[in-house]
């Protein structure tokens, strides 16, 4: 892992506790540190050269944003949902995205459309997409969806979509939904999305992110699926073996 100096830092750079948030949070989401990881504090501050109380901070946001969760008799470990919690966190996916396209249809100015497609630009670029392995987005306002929501001028949905659950979606997103021709597909329907969207239909936006959403809960769920599965394998095999 990359080591964080401890230097003063610019106006312009954020503070220590948000960069080692920033960069603890991608590992989280790329599956450098696995789902249901037990993490302390001595061992992040080892690994990442950082004083503990900038990191004591950084976990606090990362518990506030629901990557980690405080266990009694473990302590803090990387979130690991059930596949029923899983499927319920792509339910509300679901609807509240199929109505923020829908929203964003009627109220996305020319410019950020045109935002919009600056953004899949550059994830055209991207090589894990080039050679079929993944759609990794980064977060914010390189995030499709992340633009969508905010494209929906709706303020509620703001919260709950780029606050509440932003990080934790991103998560399960990122590191299921990478199989097959899902990337490059995923990156066709995003398109799609975009054009019901210049076009001004609101009801095709709401019906294709529906669609979009649809799928990914789909993939991710049988990728999750196959994980348990290799899992329960695992804790079998030494018992059965010899």
């Amino acid at each position: 892992m990359t080591v964080i100096t401890t230097e003063a830092a610019s106006p312009e750079v954020r503070t220590l506790a948000e960069r080692v948030f920033n960069q603890l949070q991608s590992a989280i989401v790329r599956g450098e540190i696995a789902p249901g990881t037990k993490i302390t504090e001595p061992g992040l501050s080892k690994a990442y050269g950082i004083s503990r109380g900038p990191l004591r901070e950084a976990m606090r946001r990362l518990e506030t944003h629901r990557l980690i969760e405080r266990v009694p008799h473990v302590g803090a470990r990387v979130v690991k949902l059930s596949m029923k919690e899983l499927l319920e966190l792509f339910d509300v996916r679901e609807a509240l995205e199929s109505m923020a396209a829908r929203l964003a249809a009627e109220h996305m100015s020319a410019e950020e459309i045109a935002g919009l497609r600056k953004v899949l630009a550059v994830h055209e670029q991207q090589s894990d997409l080039a050679r079929g392995e993944a759609y990794y987005q980064r977060e914010g306002d390189l995030d499709f969806h992340y633009c969508i929501v905010q494209g929906s001028h709706n303020r509620m949905l703001m919260t709950i979509l780029c606050d509440d659950l932003y990080y934790l979606v991103r998560l399960y997103r990122t590191q299921f939904s990478a199989s097959g021709t899902r990337p490059q597909r995923a990156f066709v329907e995003h398109h799609r999305i975009v054009d019901a969207i210049e076009a001004g239909d609101a009801e095709l936006a709401e019906l294709l992110m529906r669609r979009h959403v649809s799928a990914s809960r789909a993939n991710v769920a049988n990728r999750y699926a196959e994980m348990l599965k290799q899992e329960a394998e695992q804790e079998v095999s030494p018992s059965t073996a010899g």
